[in-house]
């Protein structure tokens, strides 16, 4: 799939956490919102959102590389940004 922004791509994520199945959040959803803090998700939730982006964007991401990303800079949470823009970052170098 090809998308023209980071913000497209931003937006896409938004809308499957949006809908995503069994989660009641309402809450705002900004790019430094945090996946498991702020949104209450659990990591089997980060799975099933991996499978989701994977079937939205057609194509399969190297997630591992964003979770040594993130454990290397000894951050335990994840942004919605830091995704998009590894999402973003991944779509254009191909």
């Amino acid at each position: 799939m090809h998308v023209n922004s980071e913000e497209e791509v931003f937006q896409k994520i938004v809308h499957i956490l949006r809908n995503f199945e069994g989660q009641e959040y309402s809450g705002p959803i900004e790019r430094d919102t945090m996946f498991f803090a702020d949104m209450g998700f659990a990591s089997i939730d980060a799975v099933i959102l991996g499978e989701q982006m994977e079937f939205t964007f057609n194509r399969r991401f190297p997630f591992n590389e964003l979770l040594m990303e993130l454990q290397a800079e000894g951050v335990e949470d994840m942004p919605i940004g830091r995704l998009a823009a590894f999402v973003y970052r991944d779509l254009s170098s191909s």
